[in-house]
């Protein structure tokens, strides 16, 4: 079979295996060959660099003295205050140690103290001549996939404006059903993890985490109250009722106007799920969780707590929602698949003695779900929906709690985390399975929204398609259509970690954790071919410039070079790639797709000649002019200057160069997404810098026209897709070589006063509503107590006194 290379370098299956038993020793000397070729040219730049400093220096010192001399002279100086020509060299010998360091032929930059050397290019004349600009591109977010229900509960709202709103990530999602358009409230800092609309059905409060920063210091939850119409932030906030997640779960309420704290009191030690004002009453407050439902006072600055008595009622584990019916009644749904309804009734004297209060029993226990009642939603004229863990059951009971219609949404998205109305026939819900559904009791329900359930880290563009592949953790494979906006298939495989679209278009390479990868035809979804490599994770596939190879990067530390034949349909090993000394982590093929760049997790920088059987260039300098067909190396000259000062090596977690070679996209440890300009071979290069993932970024990727960037978060579960706009004439990146930050939001700028921190509070206004939060531990799943700590946000139309 012809390869394209000389004969005698194809080796099949067979053959590969002979040549994997190479000695090692060999690989090992040449490694060390190579590290000692590479420190004598080192030494060589940096002995001529010196030589030259050294001639430059003998040049203008004596014109150095001479205007020190009449300087001194000009303002009467002494002889003891004269500089002498020894201090001044030694302020050049003791100039503050940078992290990087430059020679006329080479940079070498220091990542946790390790030298990583890297060539400059023939065409570059004067490397420190080079300016480094903030591309003219910009990115503006056009798109979000995804919602948060797997561990947040009461977070989907329908407006009247036609939006239902929810979140993930950093971002609140205003999407209109009918248009398939998508608004976003962007001034959140942090995931959020609570939502709740006004009566009014515009103003919108929202909470997020009390994360950390950088630097690991501690950061305090915020709490935005905007507005859903102009996505402007409001302060119009009388009251905050917080329990936070401490131990004892204290619960305060705070006066924002005047920055003080109304009243406080510990709460209980087990978990607290839900908080809410009486509707009726702004002065009693209601919380339920682990066992309990407590009935709180608030008067004079003072707490009153009643606890709810279950009597001959068998007390639930879990409390996990609550509702208010038209008569005042509460309704709560609990993990024994009930609904209790709550009244207040005489103490009873025998039992607590003489002097006793009323107290809150049960009046009725309503037998609703088999397993959890995770959601309760009343509905105009007293009716109410249900929804439920384990049976997925969606029942609508009538206002004296009789059963009147259900239906069972399918199995594959998960249990009914929270219910929407929208019309009062037809219904949104969301699910465990990070879904929204939309229908009625009778069509049954299709899903609008969908997403990733578990840390993704896979990401591929179409070569000429506008859709994209995703995979990762939760062993989903997506396709998606950055169109339409919308899911094209998904299929369950094992944990998919890395893929890349085969140049025809045709199929995909999905690398998984286990070794093995498979290659799959994107109109049938079937497995066309299947291999194994290792037994370790697969970290990267790549296919080169005309689809002849594919190149599989392992955790194992070698890269796995197979021939591509039939369409991308037929995959026979070519050969190994060994000399790395840590896991594959990146790599390109060079645009004639002879070559490899590779790096390693020990920051490792690697070139290879596939064309000559997968051998190690050694004279890594030999390679400083060759050009890549794609750029997603973390490391190398090109792209130096994306890395922090003290930066450890795991900062960066991907990158992207666009086709147009014009922009580098970066995607990092901080849930940052920048844009650079490409190339960027200078320490410090500005950049444009685009919050909106609420975790580390794992991967970035352009579309095949550059229209679009795609960029996908780790554990919050989102990929977010920006819109590339702006960017003048197309300038080629070797003239570029040759001759402040911004962040980017879909509103209005934050104004500082429209946000409540724990240790600060917004300047005073007319107190309009009140709404109150809490940290406390979701109950996810039927069997499990502990998860995310969220913060659960309630409205109020009244003012507590």
């Amino acid at each position: 079979m012809y390869s394209g290379f000389p004969s005698g370098l194809f080796v099949d299956d067979v053959s590969a295996d002979s040549s994997a038993e190479f000695p090692d020793r060999a690989s090992m000397m040449e490694v060390r060959l190579q590290a000692q070729e590479d420190e004598i040219t080192l030494l060589k730049s940096s002995l001529a660099d010196a030589l030259r400093r050294i001639r430059l220096h003998d040049q203008l010192l004596p014109l150095l003295k001479q205007q020190l001399i009449a300087a001194c002279c000009s303002e009467g100086c002494t002889s003891s205050r004269k500089l002498s020509s020894s201090s001044a060299v030694d302020g050049i010998r003791h100039a503050p140690t940078r992290y990087w360091t430059y020679t006329l032929r080479s940079i070498k930059m220091f990542i946790r103290g390790r030298p990583i050397t890297m060539y400059i290019p023939s065409n570059i004349q004067n490397y420190e001549d080079l300016k480094m600009e903030p591309p003219s591109e910009r990115l503006e977010l056009d798109w979000v996939y995804g919602y948060r229900g797997r561990d947040c509960r009461a977070n989907l709202y329908f407006l009247p404006t036609g939006e239902a709103v929810y979140f993930i990530a950093c971002v609140i999602v205003l999407y209109h059903i009918n248009n398939r358009t998508q608004r976003h409230y962007r001034k959140h800092t942090d995931c959020v993890r609570c939502l709740t609309l006004h009566p009014d059905k515009v103003r919108v409060a929202s909470g997020q985490t009390a994360g950390v920063d950088k630097d690991g210091k501690p950061l305090q939850p915020c709490v935005h109250i905007w507005d859903s119409t102009s996505l402007v932030t409001l302060q119009q906030i009388a009251f905050l009722c917080v329990i936070d997640d401490s131990n004892e779960h204290m619960l305060s309420v705070w006066d924002c106007n005047k920055g003080t704290k109304h009243a406080e009191i510990k709460s209980t030690n087990e978990a607290v799920f839900a908080v809410e004002f009486n509707p009726s009453d702004s002065t009693n407050i209601i919380t339920c969780g682990k066992s309990h439902v407590y009935f709180w006072t608030l008067s004079a600055g003072q707490f009153t707590k009643k606890q709810g008595i279950f009597g001959k009622y068998k007390k639930p584990k879990f409390i996990q929602c609550f509702v208010f019916s038209l008569t005042g009644d509460v309704l709560t749904g609990d993990s024994e698949g009930n609904i209790l309804t709550w009244g207040k009734s005489a103490a009873d004297i025998k039992t607590l003695g003489k002097g006793a209060k009323e107290t809150f029993q049960i009046m009725r226990q309503t037998r609703a779900h088999e397993g959890s009642v995770f959601t309760l939603c009343t509905l105009q004229g007293g009716a109410l929906l249900s929804g439920g863990g384990k049976d997925r059951k969606i029942i609508r009971w009538s206002a004296d709690l009789a059963p009147e219609r259900e239906c069972e949404i399918p199995e594959k998205f998960g249990a009914v985390r929270t219910i929407a109305d929208v019309d009062g026939e037809e219904l949104l819900v969301g699910t465990t399975r990070n879904a929204v559904l939309r229908g009625t009791f009778s069509d049954g329900f299709v899903a609008i929204v969908q997403g990733h359930v578990d840390e993704m880290w896979g990401l591929a563009t179409h070569p000429s398609q506008n859709i994209f592949l995703t995979c990762g953790h939760d062993r989903q494979v997506c396709l998606w259509n950055t169109e339409e906006h919308k899911l094209d298939w998904c299929i369950s495989l094992e944990y998919g970690l890395c893929a890349d679209f085969c140049p025809n278009g045709s199929v995909v390479s999905v690398g998984l954790s286990t070794g093995r990868w498979m290659v799959l035809d994107l109109l049938t979804r079937e497995v066309v071919s299947e291999s194994t490599d290792g037994n370790e994770q697969l970290s990267v596939m790549r296919y080169s410039p005309d689809g002849s190879f594919l190149a599989v990067g392992s955790h194992d530390n070698f890269i796995y070079i197979y021939n591509v034949t039939e369409s991308g349909r037929r995959y026979t090993r070519f050969g190994k790639c060994n000399g790395h000394s840590s896991f594959i982590t990146h790599l390109d093929w060079s645009k004639d797709g002879k070559y490899i760049m590779s790096n390693s997790g020990d920051y490792e920088i690697l070139y290879w000649d596939i064309a000559a059987g997968c051998k190690l260039l050694r004279n890594r300098f030999e390679s400083k002019d060759r050009e890549w067909a794609s750029y997603t190396c973390v490391l190398g000259f090109h792209v130096m200057g994306v890395w922090l000062e003290g930066s450890d090596g795991t900062d960066i977690n991907a990158l992207c160069r666009s086709h147009s070679e014009r922009v580098v996209a970066v995607a990092d440890d901080f849930c940052k997404v920048h844009l650079f300009q490409y190339p960027c071979p200078k320490p410090k290069a500005p950049s444009h810098k685009y919050e909106g993932h609420g975790s580390h970024v794992t991967n970035v990727c352009f579309t095949h026209s550059d229209s679009h960037l795609l960029s996908m978060g780790g554990k919050d579960m989102c990929i977010l897709q920006w819109k590339v706009i702006g960017g003048g004439g197309m300038v080629d990146s070797r003239e570029r070589l040759a001759s402040g930050s911004s962040t980017s939001t879909s509103s209005p700028e934050p104004r500082r006063d429209g946000q409540w921190t724990a240790a600060t509070a917004m300047s005073s206004v007319q107190p309009l509503w009140c709404c109150c939060c809490q940290f406390h531990t979701e109950h996810v799943e039927e069997s499990s107590s502990g998860g995310t700590p969220i913060l659960i946000l309630h409205l109020h139309t009244s003012i507590i006194m």
